[in-house]
């Protein structure tokens, strides 16, 4: 009941939408839970602190204008996914419901496949609140609508019931204006040139949705501390088409002994680009050497990235234009990475990995899993071979899971590779166990989310594949040469379809491999029942870090 407690406290902190008081629980002291108690139990409270002490006078003064800007994506983001947040929370009675809807950005259970849980809400729309609710996939294909599919315009219906497009600027138009403001005031403060560019240029692009130089700016930003990431940017939640962008928010001071460790990976890329296990036809594009490769820790988080089950890595910028010219960077987020391990996988690891390979469960293992998962997303192809424009585009609602899929497995090759160069010196199996476990744990992310199916797809492929085995006592034991050669398959299937633009086939590979099986269901079950949460929640903010 603490865990729930605490929910409650930090939830009514960070949303500025809630606006009516806080009602007591009245069943604290039970011993029978209710559903919604069990669901706040989902999740684990996780307090995001740093060291301060490494910023400069002038720094510690930016922090706080970082925060509130990046709080500003919360509402940006509840447009997005739901529409009206203070008409929902305040139709609600029940304390732990809104706490609940405020961590799903909606009335819909992001970890249950977006599956309703308030009296009367019927089921998410797919393309959320960037389409009108009533529009058909064939009415979007068939309207000769400027900017129908841009990153940043809404889809909406005139009075007289035709669509027509909004862009972003001017749907948020008193938002944007507020949060540049925030920009460029702490622009002004920054003592690193290359971060006062950015923070001036992002400033700008929020007005008018031109993001391109702003994102160059990012890339070109190598010395700083503070960081900001900020606008609208991934587009998981246009399960419609993969479109639209939604607003997200983060606020991260660089790790830099961490970050120096990291810094030779990325030369390794074109080398690996040349050997990837598929034709070359699929590999001729190179990707960028100009990528970052660095550890943070996370101060706050806003808007998509805090919506449900919660990013430990980024990888950025998504304009293909700009990985292809620059690469992207890749952001570990260590703080928030050690907090899933210690809270969610390593109790995972005790219940459904056998017990002879639990020793290969290790945080370095994790650490390098979720980091090369990071930097594959610049391997691969960004523009179909067959003419069908950007990989993206041509695999619509499908493009981020298979990207997401790609990522995983490409990042265990990259592992393997660097294995055998020498570079990387800790045992292989303690990456292959740990990805084992991590399958276990971002499966519970369910289908709505675009990691979650990715894992349900290399679950069911591995399982076909023996590259792990399941025990009598229910637990799962690694095949380590067969889990080498399903690696090599799954990445070779992967790359075509992405090359290829395949649609057709991309929804067929995902309708046969990305359900949850009963025998799995059930495991995930007993991880449930043994009170293991699926995922955290921050207490977090200004005062968190002793800034108020």
């Amino acid at each position: 009941m603490k865990n729930i407690a605490y929910l409650l406290l930090f939830l009514t902190t960070i949303f500025s939408c809630e606006n009516d008081k806080k009602k007591e629980v009245t069943n604290e002291d039970s011993n029978q839970k209710t559903e919604m108690e069990r669901n706040l139990d989902k999740y684990v409270t996780v307090k995001l602190t740093a060291d301060l002490s490494i910023l400069s006078a002038k720094e510690k003064q930016m922090l706080p204008l970082l925060i509130s800007a990046a709080n500003k994506m919360n509402d940006l983001f509840w447009f997005e996914a739901y529409g009206d947040c203070d008409a929902l929370l305040n139709s609600i009675e029940d304390e732990d419901t809104k706490a609940f809807v405020k961590i799903n950005y909606g009335p819909w259970d992001r970890l249950a496949n977006n599956k309703p849980f308030v009296k009367g809400v019927g089921e998410k729309p797919k393309g959320a609140n960037f389409y009108p609710k009533d529009i058909t996939k064939e009415e979007f294909e068939n309207a000769n609508l400027k900017n129908k599919s841009s990153l940043y315009h809404f889809v909406r219906r005139d009075a007289e019931g035709n669509l027509i497009t909004i862009p972003y600027h001017k749907q948020f138009q008193e938002e944007v204006k507020e949060v540049s403001n925030l920009l460029i005031e702490a622009s002004k403060l920054a003592e690193d040139t290359g971060l006062k560019q950015y923070l001036e240029l992002r400033a700008k692009a929020l007005l008018d949705d031109n993001y391109q130089q702003s994102d160059l700016a990012w890339m070109d930003m190598k010395n700083n501390t503070l960081d900001i990431v900020i606008g609208p940017i991934e587009t998981y939640e246009d399960q419609l088409y993969g479109n639209k962008a939604a607003h997200e928010g983060y606020v991260l001071i660089k790790d830099q002994a961490w970050s120096k460790k990291l810094e030779k990976f990325s030369s390794f890329l074109p080398e690996l680009q040349k050997g990837l296990p598929v034709g070359d036809k699929y590999k001729t594009e190179q990707p960028g050497t100009d990528s970052d490769l660095n550890a943070y820790d996370v101060v706050f988080y806003a808007g998509d990235c805090n919506s449900g089950s919660k990013t430990i890595a980024i990888n950025l910028p998504n304009d293909e234009e700009v990985q292809l010219k620059k690469g992207t960077r890749r952001l570990q987020l260590k703080n928030a990475m050690q907090a899933k391990f210690d809270k969610i996988l390593m109790p995972i690891s005790k219940i459904l990995i056998d017990e002879s390979q639990r020793q290969h469960i290790t945080f370095d293992a994790f650490f390098e899993n979720t980091m090369f998962h990071e930097v594959a997303h610049g391997l691969g192809i960004k523009n179909t071979i067959t003419g069908k424009g950007t990989v993206r585009t041509s695999l619509k609602e499908y493009a981020s899971a298979l990207e997401e899929g790609k990522a995983d497995i490409l990042g265990l090759y990259m592992v393997q590779q660097l294995h055998s160069k020498g570079e990387l010196t800790n045992d292989l199996k303690d990456n292959m166990v740990t990805f084992m476990a991590g399958i276990f744990r971002s499966v519970r992310f369910g289908a709505s989310s675009a990691h979650g199916k990715a894992n349900m797809i290399r679950f069911n492929f591995f399982k076909q594949m023996g590259a792990f085995s399941r025990n009598e006592n229910g637990t799962y034991k690694v095949n380590f040469s067969k889990m080498e050669f399903a690696m090599q398959t799954l990445s070779e299937v992967i790359l075509n379809y992405q090359g290829d633009g395949d649609y057709d086939g991309v929804s067929k590979f995902v309708a046969n491999y990305g359900d949850i099986q009963d025998e799995l269901q059930k495991d995930l079950e007993r991880l449930s029942n043994a009170n293991i949460p699926v995922d955290v929640v921050f207490e977090q903010g200004k005062a968190v870090l002793g800034l108020e």
